[in-house]
């Protein structure tokens, strides 16, 4: 994430860049200075998640009332000094970053599967140095932020982008985050979340302008900089044999500093000493290298320019910021268009798309196909893709081919998007293209499931849903393509799945009926297709009879219990009991009741686990996993818990907040145990 070895560099070589500020400082300036303008700091949400989320005891997850009390305090600490937060989230993976995406998919498959082998080697949760954000925490956060009050935001392409646009256009106080890319943006002031201190309200700035005086540059130099030191769309590769060129002729080097930095120090020095010195004279690609590789240039160096921006190393149309209102085209309102773009971009390795299989069986499912060889998929279509002029790479009039016709469906569908109201919607009615991070599963334990299996049925009615129009037939909707992680998968090519009927009286209603339609009669309707969604309308009537707050939870249950057998009565007992159980129970509480060994996980005795530790701070890649997914985690051996599952009910006060729950003998042939965490 960010520009490739500048963290390193700004903390080994320029650590006057890093100022101590305080925030409520700050924010008494800025009203001095701007009368009448709430001061307002801009969070890279996704930045910020490992900040917030603190508990030790990790792996499974679930401390919710502990995570929103920190979440209310983090606000609450901001809102006694007068600044006003918005949290902006990740809200699509852009395709030129895709490969990045893939990339680090399949390092945090790496790192956790490391996590299983020391929870199988030392039957303990490992500490906060192996910490991997838990399933499903940047959407729960999202819905968290937005009951406190919060203006929760989600982003349309790529989120740095638009928290940088928003810094900048709207005179923030500056950006709360992780990311390099903030050094590199010419926005409003980066400060980092990893060094804030909550108490105090002090932290550390970057400062864009004291990096630009160490490297002789100016702001309007640091995109190529960050290009040709590696980013997100330009690989570090691309530029190996050019930054080792401008090493060997650096007569600079710092013998106190390493190969990195002097690399850093070495390229910036040949942008301001040799190639400004035919700055507007010459073309980048007659002063650099680029070969194949000089659209990609071009285009890495225009993804910093912000809404009224240029740059003096391209050419090019000033970008338009971003809008509600951009214009948005179906596929049915261009019947005279004959480009098509394929979901497999690539005819020659179509026999490597993954198909769809149960993972119990070896038989092919048909719910996830390719193509036939001669069958043409459209599915997204930008109407400029034409010869890419590398010179302009923005146009001004963005139109972009939809996967539905509905221009009233999509734009409500394209402002609950950005207000963080909904989840993936708006990305397979545009594009029909969606992805699902990792999830804490053990690959080499099969007695369950990937979640990407167990929930793919549910998604494929919601496909139904989406793309079927009101009509009901399932078999006329287009496929979607799914890049989701489970073992085995290497993410080649995403999975191409097709929707499936849904079973409810009076046909598939339509979109319009479900968002649009007020009338008292519509809820019911949107209760009954929900369970359509779950293939449990025949249970209607039973879910009706459980009290309100239980009845997604039993929705959900029942759903999970019938797609994986694996699962026993033990299991269902421990996720009832964290519904009943927390009732009543304060966050200080729970977290009370953690005791004995700081930090360590669930024990095989079915012993809570000790006292949550201070709050650490953590920095890296921090986009580098996104919480997206809810999933089942795998563990190792067979212990047998004392009594039935009555008495492991009974004892739920003495364990709580963390349960665990073991399967009897004879339950589970693969040896395998259910945590659950409260």
């Amino acid at each position: 994430m960010g520009v490739r070895g500048l963290q390193g560099f700004v903390a080994s070589t320029c650590p006057h860049i890093c100022t101590v500020v305080n925030f409520k400082e700050l924010a008494e300036r800025h009203r001095s200075n701007h009368p009448g303008c709430t001061p307002t700091v801009v969070v890279d949400a996704m930045c910020c998640l490992r900040y917030w989320y603190t508990p030790e005891s990790w792996v499974c997850g679930g401390q919710w009332r502990e995570y929103f009390s920190a979440l209310r305090n983090f606000v609450k600490t901001f809102a006694a000094v007068g600044i006003k937060l918005v949290f902006f989230f990740d809200g699509m993976v852009e395709q030129d970053k895709r490969d990045v995406w893939v990339k680090r998919r399949l390092k945090n498959n790496r790192e956790i599967a490391r996590i299983f082998h020391y929870i199988k080697s030392h039957r303990e949760q490992p500490g906060r140095n192996m910490f991997f954000i838990p399933s499903g925490l940047a959407i729960f956060t999202r819905f968290a932020l937005k009951t406190l009050g919060q203006e929760t935001l989600c982003s349309l392409q790529e989120a740095d982008y638009e928290v940088a646009s928003y810094g900048l256009q709207n005179n923030c106080l500056g950006i709360l985050g992780e990311d390099t890319d903030y050094l590199i943006y010419d926005t409003c002031p980066y400060f980092s979340i990893s060094e804030l201190c909550l108490d105090s309200l002090d932290t550390i700035m970057l400062c864009r302008q004291k990096l630009c005086e160490s490297l002789g540059l100016s702001p309007a130099d640091l995109p190529l900089l960050a290009c040709l030191l590696g980013n997100d769309i330009v690989p570090e590769g691309v530029f190996e044999s050019f930054r080792y060129k401008c090493l060997s002729s650096y007569t600079s080097v710092k013998e106190n500093l390493d190969k990195k930095a002097n690399t850093v120090l070495a390229v910036a020095y040949h942008i301001a000493k040799v190639l400004r010195l035919h700055q507007g004279e010459k073309k980048l690609e007659e002063m650099l290298p680029l070969g194949p590789n000089k659209a990609l240039v071009y285009k890495g160096v225009a993804s910093y320019l912000l809404p009224g921006q240029t740059c003096p190393w391209i050419f090019q149309k000033p970008k338009s910021i971003t809008t509600l209102h951009q214009q948005v085209v179906p596929m049915s309102s261009d019947p005279e268009s004959k480009q098509q773009i394929p979901v497999c971009a690539d005819p020659e390795s179509k026999q490597e798309i993954p198909v769809c299989a149960d993972p119990e069986s070896n038989q092919e499912s048909p719910m996830c196909t390719d193509p036939a060889p001669n069958q043409e998929i459209s599915v997204c279509t930008d109407l400029e893709i034409k010869q890419e002029d590398p010179l302009n790479m923005e146009p001004e009039t963005k139109q972009q081919v939809t996967m539905v016709s509905d221009t009233e469906i999509l734009k409500v569908a394209r402002t609950r998007h950005v207000q963080g109201e909904s989840y993936l919607v708006y990305n397979i009615l545009t594009s029909g293209e969606i992805e699902c991070s990792n999830s804490l599963e053990d690959a080499l334990d099969q007695a369950l499931p990937s979640q990407a299996f167990v929930y793919r049925p549910v998604r494929q009615r919601v496909y139904s849903l989406l793309l079927g129009g009101g009509q009901g037939d399932a078999s006329s909707c287009p496929t979607v393509r799914e890049w989701f992680v489970y073992s085995g998968n290497p993410l080649r090519h995403p999975d191409l799945v097709r929707p499936l009927p849904m079973n409810i009286a009076g046909g598939t209603p339509s979109l319009k009926r479900l968002w649009l339609n007020q009338e008292p009669a519509m809820q019911t309707l949107r209760v009954d297709t929900l369970l359509a969604c779950f293939d449990l309308s025949s249970s209607r009537e039973e879910l009706q009879a459980v009290e309100s707050p239980f009845q997604a939870l039993c929705c959900l249950l029942t759903y999970l219990f019938v797609q994986v057998d694996t699962l026993c009565l033990e299991d269902l007992h421990a996720f009832i009991a964290q519904a009943l159980c927390l009732q009543g129970k304060s966050a200080m509480q729970l977290a009370a009741l953690q005791g004995g060994g700081r930090g360590r996980g669930p024990a095989p005795t079915g012993r809570a686990p000790g006292p949550a530790g201070p709050a650490k701070d953590s920095t890296g890649e921090t986009r580098g996993q996104e919480a997206g997914s809810t999933s089942l985690s795998g563990g190792a051996d067979t212990h047998r818990r004392p009594g039935g599952p009555a008495d492991a009910l009974r004892g739920l006060d003495r364990t709580l907040p963390q349960l665990t729950i073991f399967r009897e003998p004879g339950h589970h042939t693969s040896g395998q145990h259910i945590l659950v965490h409260l």
